[in-house]
């Protein structure tokens, strides 16, 4: 049996057990750039507690970073800290810091290309361009890093987390702020976004286009120029996510453009200048959402067709809904509205009344936006009472037969 053994194992590469290689002053490795060059497929390289002034520190072989009592890395602006160039890399435990913006290319903490089953775990990166750049990166895991920036200006600027042409990754429970967007993702399909903590970013918390298939649980977005765009793409779903304090002259919660059969279950919307602003967006779900103390909480615009809102709660909202004409094609049922004074007479907590959620003051200030000083006015109450009962400017069917008589209560699932 042995023998005909081994003319099948002739030519097979063999594979030692993975070794530890230690980087400090003191150990045979003082660099991590040398521990590298050292290691063999599959070697762990742990990196003691101090300060590595090294940059383009090229991973290109399966390997595992970690470091112990959070090591810093100092780029000393003068370019990338790592470039993944293989697969099956792990980067655990550092503080990457001082990354420059250069205008020709872009410059990263961790800048992967074309590598997958990678992991970029409990990271502080600070005073960087871009945190992560994923190229073409697939089957991979960014979590629980802490990215920040001092950014001043959009064309200066980086991304905390840049996802291009990826496809399976997963972003979980990271926090990005001061950078230019929070979380960018182009041209990627089923990435998973859960839990990510995204503040005070110049442009978008998230930013996301050209994607399909992509689903965002539980995150939050608040005091960025505008919560989350998410724009040209198929099938995505967004579930429990807050959208809070997103506040400016042209600022959203969740900007909507160009999305087609897609779901917003559970969301929460409150003060923003506007909550959803929704462009072209045909076949929509929205269901269980909650849009509270919003300047607008829905502000549907042009080419906006079959989609369906129901169970969701309108609380005090200066508009709940502004129509930019007076065609609808859109269906609204089953929602409460703090502003509604209808009555049930038969206890079914379904109001007996139909509900007129559109205002003409909404139509109105939408085409000329200076006439919302007079929007506390008594001339403008009449107003829209006399278009709730005879509509002339807003859709005749933009209507809930069926409104509640108490906010939906969502069941956590």
């Amino acid at each position: 049996m042995l023998k005909k053994l081994i003319p099948l194992l002739i030519g097979l590469p063999f594979w030692g057990e993975a070794q530890s290689l230690q980087v400090c002053p003191q150990c045979p490795y003082s660099t991590i750039a040398q521990a590298i060059a050292a290691a063999k497929e599959g070697d762990t390289i742990l990196v003691q507690k101090g300060v590595y002034a090294e940059h383009n520190i090229t991973i290109d072989k399966p390997l595992t970073l970690i470091g112990k009592d959070r090591p810093t890395i100092n780029g000393q602006f003068k370019g990338n800290i790592f470039k993944i160039r293989a697969n099956q890399v792990t980067i655990k435990g550092f503080r990457l810091a001082n990354v420059p913006f250069k205008a020709t290319e872009e410059q990263a903490a961790i800048h992967l290309e074309k590598a997958k089953n990678f992991l970029i775990e409990d990271n502080l990166m600070d005073q960087v361009c871009f945190g992560v750049i994923l190229f073409k990166g697939k089957d991979g895991l960014v979590k629980n890093n802490r990215i920040s920036s001092n950014a001043k200006e959009q064309y200066n600027s980086g991304n905390a987390i840049h996802l291009w042409s990826c496809k399976n990754v997963k972003v979980i429970g990271n926090e990005a702020f001061n950078c230019r967007d929070g979380i960018y993702i182009q041209f990627s399909s089923k990435s998973y976004i859960e839990g990510n903590y995204c503040y005070g970013n110049l442009r978008y918390g998230l930013h996301f286009m050209f994607s399909d298939d992509n689903e965002y649980h539980r995150n939050k977005f608040a005091k960025n120029g505008a919560g989350a765009a998410v724009m040209f793409s198929k099938r995505v779903k967004m579930v429990e996510n807050t959208f809070q304090d997103n506040w400016g002259p042209s600022s959203y919660g969740l900007l909507l453009k160009e999305l087609y059969d897609s779901e917003l279950v559970g969301n929460t919307f409150y003060r923003n200048t506007i909550g959803i602003n929704g462009e072209n967006c045909t076949r929509m779900k929205y269901n269980e959402n909650t849009f509270s103390e919003n300047g607008w909480g829905i502000r549907i615009r042009g080419g906006c067709y079959q989609n369906d809102f129901w169970d969701n709660n309108f609380l005090n909202n200066t508009f709940d809904v502004a129509y930019d004409n007076n065609v609808n094609d859109n269906k609204f049922r089953s929602n409460y509205w703090s502003d509604y004074t209808g009555y049930d007479l038969n206890k079914d907590s379904v109001g007996d009344v139909p509900y007129r959620p559109v205002k003409l003051f909404s139509y109105i200030s939408n085409r000329t936006p200076e006439s919302i000083v007079l929007l506390r006015s008594l001339f403008i109450d009449i107003m829209n009472f006399s278009e709730k009962v005879a509509p002339v400017f807003t859709p005749e069917n933009l209507i809930d037969e069926t409104p509640r008589m108490e906010p939906f209560k969502r069941t956590q699932k």
